[in-house]
């Protein structure tokens, strides 16, 4: 009977140590620094919409809009940083985008929401890691959202069809290598100037949300959030948690 409670103890601590990592033990940092330029008036409740996601995961969180976290050393403690509607400038020093650079390339997590992709518009590496570079979008209005893939964590809470309001953002420089999962249906947005650009480009869709990995990291964006009181949906709350989730390779 001893002999059997050993076994059964060694067995445990054996789970213990060969399990994955736990939700616990996963720390995000969540960025918000604009440069010159438009600052949305929606990080404040992006924050904390983001905050109450990774507190009911049991994921930790440090916010931060100084560049100066940009360090290798200070770097090590994250398992994914999220740009919430980062703006222009991210970076002051060469520096900061190498330790950044040197982040993603070591495996971690990166999100990217709504403005984020028009943060350092000059740096091609960074357009091509984020997924696409903005370039303007429609006017705000209600239109419909195409769930592209239903079976990434991000998509799979919504409808097939999603109607919500929202700036329509248009990318350019789009890295070929994006998993699209949520696409505009361009047949419901009104603008004067969707001719020019996007045009044909996809047809009567355009990528709102996409997924890939580069340069060893993974890598999720959203284009949607640009309303305050949007971070109060239901609905885009499991969009942002499913996009969480994914950058930090958590399975339910």
């Amino acid at each position: 009977m001893k002999r059997n409670l050993i076994v059964l103890l060694v067995l445990l601590l054996l789970t213990a140590f060969c399990t994955s990592p736990t939700n616990d033990e996963k720390r995000v940092l969540i960025y918000t620094k604009n440069g010159e330029g438009y600052v949305h008036d929606n990080i404040a409740a992006s924050v904390a919409a983001l905050e109450k996601i990774c507190n009911t995961d049991n994921i930790a969180t440090d916010v931060s809009d100084e560049p100066g976290v940009f360090t290798s050393e200070n770097l090590e403690q994250y398992d994914a940083i999220i740009f919430s509607n980062t703006n222009n400038e991210g970076f002051d020093t060469e520096e900061q985008k190498k330790a950044f650079q040197d982040y993603i390339r070591s495996g971690k997590g990166f999100a990217a929401i709504h403005s984020s992709n028009a943060t350092e518009r000059q740096w091609p590496w960074y357009w091509a890691m984020v997924g696409g570079k903005f370039i303007r979008h429609a006017p705000y209005q209600e239109f419909d959202i195409l769930v592209t893939d239903p079976n990434h964590p991000s998509t799979s809470p919504l409808p097939s069809r999603w109607t919500i309001e929202d700036e329509c953002y248009y990318s350019n420089q789009l890295n070929p290598d994006i998993h699209v999962l949520l696409s505009a249906d361009m047949t419901t947005i009104e603008d004067e100037k969707k001719s020019e650009y996007p045009g044909e480009t996809f047809g009567q869709q355009f990528p709102l949300c996409w997924c890939h990995h580069y340069e060893g990291g993974r890598q999720w964006y959203t284009a949607l959030g640009h309303n305050p009181e949007f971070y109060k949906d239901p609905l885009f709350i499991e969009h942002l948690r499913g996009g969480i989730l994914w950058i930090l390779a958590i399975t339910e």
